[in-house]
């Protein structure tokens, strides 16, 4: 007899296994010379008390966030020291509620929306996150919130939190592109919600192909540059800006440059001659004393961007998937890479499984064994450098080189498997002036 797994049951198994490791942790923190708690979570909670005491989160070295975290960490120091892991596994159940409903608003069966949904919530990786105080699962839950906002039509939310969460978190401003694509008169009308096409009506390959091959059609980017300033668009831009200027605004004036420098301009910049997954970090190191050259930092930029913009402008409409692609492809190809970044498109991953045509028993199986066995290659040379002083640098940038291998291999299989179904259809109002128009 099979048992069925429902979502509340779901979620009520994955809120206690997370305080049983809140707890657990609290235990090897204080028994065993490797601690639980990620040093992150050590820096917020420092960040956190200077902000209770009344003084700047920046005194806090390496604390390079926005104050928001410190605030939202300040009951740490007058209720329990863990109350920022409460916080990060709560965001981190929230992720796994959004999954469900972005899923199920797109007609998605709950049998599949609950295997989604698994993905996130049993996923180690992700449910060691927030349990060892690391913050990401608060950008996760905005991101997935924003694309849910989108989905209704509520699009001064959407621009809200999109601020919001570029604020709190840099990376997310690489949605800024597909998002403003999709705001399209087509798909957006004054008064109504736009329509979603529905799962049972994804798309062939064949319907696939002739569909992105459209959206490169020179005459689709001819009107698409003639209609690209709509109020939608630019409201959104205008909302979104506005409020993370404001942000930016206020704690430039709180605590100065520090504010600016660390929570900002240093991601932007940031070079780290630790070792880390990233391609670029061998030459950082070797190089790390002399500031590189504009040269180089093209050169590095110049992949990202290359990618970035041929994901977006082919899979914009199917915007979920197109986030997902962007964050596995900026990740893979940035100046630095750890493992907690993986976390950004693992929330993503759930929302583009149903419209898979990958087996887990065939190639989704070689795909998640490639990429493990990749990341444990780079790990084990990781060890022997860190651990064991070895000098193995040379060996580790392969590693480095192999794991980017890895990811491009994956994501290759990962769009030939997709079934390329665009959120919204064209309303019938658009297509009806669309039709007086032709006549």
């Amino acid at each position: 007899m099979m048992v069925t797994v429902n979502l509340k049951s779901l979620l009520i198994f994955s809120a206690f296994l997370r305080l049983f490791l809140i707890i657990y942790g609290e235990w090897q923190d204080t028994h065993m010379e490797v601690r639980y708690t990620d040093v992150d979570y050590l820096v917020f909670s420092d960040a956190a008390a200077l902000v209770a005491a009344g003084k700047s989160p920046y005194q806090r070295s390496t604390y390079r966030y926005s104050p928001l975290i410190a605030f939202l960490l300040v009951p740490n120091s007058f209720i329990h020291p863990s109350w920022g892991k409460f916080i990060f596994s709560a965001s981190d159940l929230l992720v796994g509620f959004l999954i469900n409903a972005i899923l199920k608003l797109r007609g998605v069966p709950e049998k599949l929306c609950t295997y989604s949904v698994m993905v996130w919530l049993l996923n180690p990786f992700t449910f060691t996150i927030g349990t060892r105080g690391n913050c990401e699962p608060i950008i996760c839950a905005i991101i997935l919130w924003i694309i849910l906002c989108l989905m209704n039509g509520r699009l001064v939310q959407a621009a809200f939190w999109y601020g919001l969460v570029v604020h709190m978190r840099i990376y997310p401003i690489i949605y800024a592109l597909p998002i403003i694509l999709v705001l399209d008169p087509l798909f957006f009308q004054y008064g109504t919600k736009p329509a979603l096409v529905n799962w049972s009506s994804r798309k062939s390959k064949s319907q696939q192909i002739s569909s992105c091959k459209k959206l490169m059609d020179p005459c689709c980017r001819c009107n698409f540059l003639t209609s690209l300033f709509t109020w939608r668009r630019i409201m959104f831009g205008l909302i979104s800006g506005a409020l993370f200027f404001l942000l930016t605004g206020i704690f430039f004036f709180l605590y100065g440059w520090d504010f600016l420098h660390e929570a900002l301009l240093y991601h932007l910049t940031r070079t780290d001659p630790r070792h880390n997954f990233s391609i670029y970090f061998y030459h950082i190191y070797l190089h790390y004393e002399h500031e590189l050259s504009n040269l180089e930092k093209l050169v590095s930029f110049l992949p990202q961007i290359m990618v970035q913009l041929v994901l977006v402008f082919r899979f914009a409409q199917d915007f979920p998937f197109c986030f997902f692609l962007q964050t596995v492809a900026f990740v893979a190809f940035n100046k630095v890479m750890t493992a907690q970044y993986f976390v950004w498109f693992f929330c993503l991953l759930p929302l583009i499984l149903p419209w898979t045509n990958m087996k887990l028993r065939g190639k989704g199986l070689v795909c998640i064994l490639l990429w493990m066995a990749a990341q444990g290659h780079w790990l084990l040379w990781g060890y022997l450098l860190e651990f064991k002083g070895k000098n193995v640098f040379l060996q580790l940038w392969v590693a480095g080189l192999l794991f980017l291998a890895a990811n491009t291999f994956v994501l290759i299989n990962i769009i030939q498997q997709h079934t390329y179904s665009p959120v919204f259809q064209q309303s019938s109002r658009a297509a009806s002036k669309k039709h007086v128009k032709q006549r």
